[in-house]
């Protein structure tokens, strides 16, 4: 198969024009990492922040995970040992809770992804689908702009179309594995490989075809999260209705545009998740530092500028991914694992003081009796990060940090006294607290 994905071109046809689009938001400058810093001891030399107020009844959204896709057909499977490390919680495990995979075109595929979905399941995650292409049998081609072999699903097709997605769900369940949800199509707006929609043909299968689908159903996933494709389903009732989660995709979004007002107003009992990224590009290795300190400040901003309920990564294995092509996790895996291990289905984000300072970036969630608070720290100094618990008790307070030379390493327990706590956030870290 021809693959289809779009990487750089000298790896996997990353399209020029969205290269072009993640250029433009820029990457950091390759740095020396600084000397990490911890323990009290350098707490002296630490910069002094604002302290974060974190409120544990101040409840945002409930999250769903934070996951990544497996392609087998595009890249080779996981192997058993990297399916643990995918979505095990334990030491040097990414603690994924979430895996997307492919809808093929070809119902004779449709076991190609089971062994490792069924691993995924079997470790507490969750499993959605997302499809490139209808069966060629549903497809017409037609001109769209200067391509004149753009390929759409025939509007005589659709209830067929919605019948396919339904069978490939019954498929999975029959191979032990229930589907969470599955999508219309991945990157509708972005389709010059795969089968274009507008947003007013989205609506149509929404409101028509989309509620014979046996699971819950994804839309429109917009490679940009570009409004113009989710706005129409969110203003029409009737497609809202048959449509359970807005996905969204944010190559090249600016983090001004995270937020989503319309969302807000009309998508009560909806859900928000961001179902594909890579950041900030797939041509720099993942263990590159200070770099995939990026990865820690995309995520936080994901659940707190977006209120994003899940975060996917693309490739979970992969020379830019989460996890490398050696089966080990990366530095950007390291990142994504300080909330993925840590933050788990069903923990709801609460309101903490997001910026403490200029580099410093904090978020926080409620799960049972504990609060998980992620504090990324892009300075390139220490930084004595003060907090303070309210709405909520706790009597200590367990670390784990990743700098340039540490992965998710266990810093031990400190204690808490009338609800406040110290910590030193090290140079160029992600720093995950956990309360008891």
């Amino acid at each position: 198969m021809t693959q289809s994905r779009n990487e750089p071109v000298s790896e996997e046809r990353r399209s020029p024009s969205r290269r072009n689009v993640l250029a433009a938001m820029g990457a950091l400058p390759i740095l020396t990492a600084a000397t990490s810093v911890t323990g009290a001891s350098d707490a002296v030399a630490a910069t002094a922040a604002a302290t974060v107020v974190v409120d544990a009844s101040a409840r945002r959204q409930t999250i769903r995970g934070f996951g990544g896709m497996s392609h087998s057909a595009w890249i080779g499977d996981l192997t058993s040992a990297q399916r643990d490390t995918a979505f095990g919680v334990g030491d040097g495990r990414l603690g994924l809770s979430l895996l997307r995979i492919p809808v093929p075109e070809d119902r004779s595929a449709w076991g190609r992804d089971v062994a490792t979905a069924r691993r995924a399941v079997e470790l507490g995650a969750t499993v959605i689908a997302s499809p490139w292409n209808p069966p060629s049998s549903m497809v017409e081609t037609f001109v769209r702009g200067g391509q004149s072999n753009a390929r759409r699903l025939r509007y005589s097709m659709y209830g067929a179309y919605a019948q396919h997605l339904d069978d490939f769900t019954t498929s999975l369940r029959n191979n032990g594995v229930n589907l969470y949800a599955i999508s219309v199509q991945n990157e509708p707006d972005y389709a010059q490989d795969w089968t274009w929609w507008t947003s007013a043909e989205m609506v149509r299968f929404l409101r028509e075809n989309a509620g014979s689908i046996g699971t819950r159903v994804i839309a429109p996933e917009s490679f940009q999260y570009l409004k113009n494709m989710s706005d129409p389903i969110l203003n029409d009732p009737a497609a809202l209705a048959n449509v359970d989660v807005i996905g969204a995709h944010l190559y090249g979004t600016p983090f001004a545009n995270f937020p989503y007002p319309l969302f807000k107003q009309k998508g009560a009992g909806k859900e928000l998740w961001m179902t594909e990224v890579y950041y900030p590009n797939s041509t720099d290795s993942a263990d590159l530092w200070p770099q995939a300190l990026d990865v820690g400040e995309h995520i936080h901003r994901a659940m707190v500028d977006a209120e994003f309920q899940a975060y996917i990564w693309w490739y979970i294995r992969r020379s830019y991914g989460p996890m490398r092509e050696d089966g080990r996790m990366s530095k950007r895996g390291a990142c994504m694992a300080h909330f993925a291990r840590f933050v788990r289905p069903g923990y709801v984000r609460v309101e903490a003081t997001a910026k403490p300072a200029s580099d410093v970036y904090v978020s926080a969630y409620r799960g049972g009796a504990s609060t998980v608070v992620v504090a990324v720290n892009k300075a390139a100094s220490a930084v004595s990060q003060q907090f303070t618990l309210v709405n909520g008790t706790a009597s200590s307070v367990s670390s784990w940090v990743t700098d340039a030379s540490r992965n998710v390493a266990s810093q031990g327990t400190t204690g808490v006294s009338n609800g406040a706590f110290t910590v030193t956030l090290p140079a160029r870290s992600v720093t995950t607290l956990v309360t008891a």
